[in-house]
């Protein structure tokens, strides 16, 4: 049987840098890979992102949504079955940052599927800079992507307190999953802090073996305009103007609250660079993708603001 792993977290924890981590040790272990980017946004900019990946053992596929719940399932399901007989030995999930991971479950658990995955690990990532800075729906939105996890992995710890960054993530996680009723709790062992590039193979194989745990919690209704995200297309920009326009608007209360900023963005002719911007850490990095796409992810956000800013970068706003 394929087995199938989730990778899990909210917005912007980190979940595409520890893919191409994982995936790139699976592939060097022999396994044969594919990662479906199962999101219910119209445009997929970590697909983008995790292009370097491709090769004969390694293969992307997308699944948007947009139209409901129950249509994007029916995708998710539709993918899983006509890729069944590819040859895959490892499949790896990256949802959105706001999933419900009883999803997960139902679809696999349904026939035919049953009978071709097996469902490895659960593995959640939590962003060690800014989760006690989360509002109430954003810490249940969190628990609710995490609890089912068989190992918890802090992205943006700080090296040199990784004793100290753990002892504080389980305070928080298992307070904020008792807050909300859920049966799930982690210990020490349950949880890893560093930077992903410097998991060994070791901790690799263990994370990759972790499995995952059986949640249970009340439900809350999370309205579907809480959390946006607004694209631009064809974004041409110089690198230092980008970084002002970049840091300015997370702390711009007119923009509303942004958590995240990604993407890829054309600093020059012959230069281009992927973005990955919160309000704690700004990374750009040389890029070769096929298209320059920004995307901004936040709550509460104004749309007409934002696209007021970009609109003499890009091709197209938001819509």
């Amino acid at each position: 049987m394929i087995k199938i792993d989730l990778i899990t977290g909210f917005l912007g924890s980190g979940k595409t840098t520890f893919i191409k981590e994982y995936a790139g040790y699976l592939i060097d272990i022999g396994e044969k890979v594919c990662i479906i980017e199962n999101d219910y946004g119209a445009v997929n900019v970590d697909m983008v992102l995790l292009h370097d990946l491709l090769g004969d053992n390694c293969n992307l596929e997308m699944i948007v949504g947009g139209d409901g719940i129950e249509a994007h399932r029916r995708r998710f399901r539709t993918k899983l079955i006509s890729m069944a007989m590819s040859g895959y030995t490892r499949v790896l999930i990256e949802p959105s940052g706001i999933y419900d991971v009883d999803e997960f479950f139902d679809v696999l658990y349904d026939e035919p599927l049953d009978k071709w995955y097996e469902i490895g690990s659960i593995i959640g990532i939590v962003d060690a800079s800014n989760y006690q800075e989360l509002s109430d729906t954003s810490r249940y939105l969190l628990m609710s992507e995490i609890s089912w996890a068989g190992k918890v992995l802090l992205s943006r710890a700080l090296e040199g307190h990784t004793d100290e960054t753990v002892k504080e993530a389980l305070a928080f996680l298992n307070s904020t999953m008792e807050t909300f009723g859920c049966n799930s709790r982690f210990a020490a062992g349950d949880v890893i802090a560093k930077p992903f590039s410097k998991i060994s193979d070791k901790e690799f194989e263990g994370i990759r073996g972790s499995g995952y745990r059986h949640a249970t919690y009340t439900k809350l209704p999370v309205g579907d305009d809480k959390f946006t995200s607004l694209f631009y297309f064809d974004v041409a920009i110089g690198e230092d103007e980008l970084k002002e326009k970049l840091t300015a608007l997370f702390t711009d209360s007119k923009a509303g609250h942004i958590i995240r900023i990604k993407g890829s963005v054309r600093t020059s002719d012959s230069e281009q660079v992927e973005v990955n911007a919160t309000d704690k850490e700004l990374s750009l990095k040389p890029a070769v993708c096929s298209r320059d796409i920004l995307i901004i992810i936040g709550e509460g956000l104004d749309k007409a603001y934002i696209n007021d800013i970009w609109r003499d970068y890009c091709s197209i706003v938001s819509l």
